[in-house]
């Protein structure tokens, strides 16, 4: 592998972990997003999927998203009788989000787009320094 083919795998990384982080952000925004008339569901929390894709050109592996998947994971159910979405029974079905789950994920997408940021950041200054020799 050559010194710029570690700059398009880091930048695949960071691609990666930014679109993982829309998705955190999604399911943390609607964390508490209940439906609006008995029996309608509520939003589903949602999951990336990485896969390492060979870039045949280059003939590294890179990182990429390859799917949003929802996660089959039972809703939760509160009892709010008053609720405009409470079914015969008094609960109401809300989205199946723990957003302390989702704040350690996004804990770890940022540090892992942090480590392939300085990964540039250490190519780009090889890379600098190599063409300084040069001269």
């Amino acid at each position: 592998m050559q010194l710029g083919d570690s700059l398009k795998v880091a930048a695949s990384g960071m691609k990666a972990q930014s679109d993982r982080l829309r998705v955190i952000a999604e399911n943390i925004a609607n964390a508490e997003a209940a439906g609006r008339t008995p029996g309608e569901l509520p939003y589903r929390r949602k999951m990336v999927v990485f896969k390492n894709v060979l870039d045949k050109e280059l003939g590294i592996e890179t990182v990429k998203v390859v799917a949003r998947v929802p996660d089959k994971s039972d809703y939760i159910r509160k009892f709010e009788p008053y609720h405009p979405a409470a079914d015969d029974q008094g609960y109401v079905m809300y989205p199946n989000v723990n957003t302390i789950i989702e704040s350690v994920d996004m804990k770890e997408a940022r540090r892992s787009y942090e480590a392939n940021l300085a990964v540039i950041e250490v190519s780009k200054s090889m890379m600098t320094r190599t063409l300084d020799l040069l001269r």
